[in-house]
């Protein structure tokens, strides 16, 4: 029963090993450099972010309007008997009479039709700058958008990052339990034949078998979950989800780290930083345009209109003009909003300051994450040196009848721990590098 158990768990392992491992030579194969600039580049967040861009352009060119002319067209028809507009459409069509000036023909008049075409044009000739104003707040707030879209893409660069060291480290993972799953093999067999020597009871080779079936089942979760993170990376990168996505282990990082010149360095760099400081803009510029209300307002204008009973019987006329307005009370919703433009520019001075402790905490964290990231690296390498000598050493000791199966068995756990702790804190140097970059603005 348990020699079927495992031979079914071992077919079981063979047919997911190659359902992972086949399509190697059709591959798509990333470095991490690729796998962050596909994300940031070729993928729908990174176009919605560029669509975001555009969309703030076009908000300019609305803004800029301001100083152009409005040129409007109106074509209309009415008909009734209405004393002023019958009064009002003969006047406009020239054809009032001295009978239209009898009091039964003002009050009871038939009905007439009026047809009009008009062409009307308006000019802003001074507005207290609030034209301008328009357009460089709609300019800063493309600006930001602009950061926004660079902040974006590199959260997605991020994003791809994660995906690549998952799948390395699943890499890893399912190797280590490809070699724990040669180990037991190597180490059941050995005790059949001491066991046919009589050196050792069934007791032992259970033992074994069970071991055995635990390292294949790893092997199995390993491979699933492997298969899982190339489909997560290339959705990552924008790729085809059906495409298989392999990827090329990055050199370890050794650049020294000084957490001062790094912090000076993403002062400078990061886009938060400077979007704070757009915002800032924003805000005193809206602070401008609130105080315009509060100014005079000067513009032309001028029709030119025909009218007739029928588009073919139309009368022209024409009629310019020239306005000035001014603000005189509003119901204190003028001083209201200046009011919040003002506590809003303060609002955003005191959360630039805030950004850039901010932005210096996150360096600082992420320099000490890597230093320590850099230290596990090392201990892990060490311990897994010490664990796989320690189980070359209890494996001597059980041939010759000194250690006994707990021993090797515990040996071997010991290895696959070691195992998964120094490629955890490898694949932690590599990430905690990526996001120690992004905080510093490199990206």
């Amino acid at each position: 029963m348990n020699m079927r158990h495992t031979r079914h768990d071992w077919l079981l392992g063979a047919a997911l090993t190659l359902a992972v491992s086949a399509p190697v030579e059709t591959q798509t194969m990333v470095t991490l450099e690729e796998a962050m600039a596909r994300a940031r580049t070729n993928t729908p967040g990174a176009r919605a972010l560029a669509a975001s861009v555009a969309v703030a352009d076009a908000r300019v060119t609305e803004a800029r309007s301001g100083f152009f002319p409005r040129l409007d067209v109106t074509e209309s028809i009415q008909r009734g008997n209405q004393p002023v507009f019958v009064f009002s459409t003969l006047l406009s069509q020239r054809r009032f009479a001295a009978a239209n000036f009898a009091v039964p023909t003002l009050n009871h008049p038939a009905p007439e039709t009026n047809v009009r075409t008009a062409v009307g044009i308006t000019q802003h000739l001074y507005d207290a700058g609030a034209s301008r104003l328009a357009v460089r707040g709609a300019e800063l707030r493309r600006d930001l958008v602009t950061l926004d879209q660079s902040a974006g893409t590199q959260d997605l660069a991020v994003s791809g990052a994660r995906a690549f060291v998952r799948v390395l480290k699943l890499e890893a993972e399912e190797r280590a339990t490809a070699a724990a799953v040669a180990a037991a093999e190597s180490d059941l067999e050995r005790t059949r034949r001491r066991r046919e020597a009589e050196l050792v009871t069934d007791a032992d080779v259970l033992a074994f078998e069970v071991q055995l079936a635990d390292v294949r089942q790893r092997h199995i979760a390993s491979g699933g979950d492997l298969v899982v993170a190339r489909l997560e990376l290339a959705e990552a990168l924008g790729l085809p989800l059906d495409e298989t996505v392999g990827v090329v282990k990055p050199a370890a990082p050794a650049s020294p780290l000084e957490p001062a010149a790094l912090a000076r360095e993403g002062l400078n760099a990061r886009t938060e930083r400077r979007q704070a400081e757009l915002r800032l803009r924003v805000a005193e510029n809206d602070r401008h345009l609130a105080r315009t209300a509060f100014l005079p307002r000067v513009g032309v204008e001028g029709a030119w209109e025909f009218n007739g009973s029928t588009w073919t019987e139309q009368r022209s006329g024409w009629l310019v003009g020239a306005t000035v307005t001014l603000n005189i009370f509003n119901g204190f919703a003028d001083q209201a909003r200046a009011t919040a433009a003002r506590q809003a520019e303060s609002r955003a001075a005191a959360e630039r300051e805030q950004v850039e402790r901010r932005i210096e905490v996150e360096i600082r964290a992420a320099v000490a994450r890597v230093t320590a990231a850099r230290a596990r690296e090392a201990a892990g390498r060490a311990a897994l040196s010490q664990a796989r000598e320690s189980q070359r050493i209890v494996r001597d000791r059980y041939d010759v009848g000194v250690a006994t199966v707990t021993d090797v068995l515990r040996a071997a756990e010991a290895v696959l721990d070691a195992e998964a702790r120094a490629t955890a804190a490898e694949m932690d140097v590599i990430l905690e590098t990526v996001t120690l970059n992004r905080a510093v603005g490199r990206l």
